[in-house]
């Protein structure tokens, strides 16, 4: 069951837009995050949370989508996250938030796509010019950003060729992720 929700747990990055992800939804999927493990049990990090329409357009511009896609600027207007999760590093608690960002995405990511959503970490953002943009505090420091909505495309999962890691798309827009064998990374 949880190896099921693994392989559905993709990187999407187009959604059906107008498709509301609940601010409910996104404390039931924050809380997952707050009950993970955190390094030292210190939990430095904060959430800030976007589904509004309005919010959602001020999010976006400060984003990259898939570095490998060269001639892909992003999702579309229709296509663009309905909402969002911003993990924030509060320095008040801890300047080092160790691997708590993963983990806390890992379980948000999981129960996104156990509720039928899915989502995509971006670590390529302006994450100043979004502090700024969203008001935040100094003290809290962007890590990422957790997009999420409904996905409006079908990634599948493949055996890596010649140590090809690149992720492509096909002409039916097909999202392809190459993985390594099982096998080459036991040692």
């Amino acid at each position: 069951m949880l190896k099921d929700l693994i392989l559905k747990n993709r990187s999407y990055r187009r959604f059906h837009q107008d498709e509301l992800v609940e601010l409910e939804t996104l404390h039931e999927l924050v809380d997952l995050a707050r009950l993970s493990p955190s390094a030292r049990n210190a939990q430095p990090l904060k959430y800030f949370l976007s589904n509004s329409p309005e919010l959602n357009d001020k999010i976006f511009p400060h984003l990259s989508w898939a570095g490998y896609l060269k001639d892909w600027p992003g999702p579309e207007k229709g296509e663009q996250p309905a909402a969002y999760i911003i993990l924030l590093n509060d320095t008040e608690i801890s300047a080092n938030y160790f691997c708590d960002d993963g983990i806390a995405s890992q379980s948000i990511l999981l129960g996104a796509v156990e509720k039928g959503l899915g989502g995509c970490i971006i670590g390529s953002l302006n994450r100043l010019q979004l502090q700024r943009e969203l008001r935040l505090s100094d003290n809290l420091k962007i890590v990422h950003i957790i997009a999420l909505g409904k996905p409006k495309e079908e990634v599948q999962v493949e055996e890596m060729k010649e140590d090809n890691i690149k992720y492509w798309r096909d002409v039916q827009q097909v999202h392809h992720v190459p993985k390594r064998d099982l096998k080459d990374i036991i040692v």
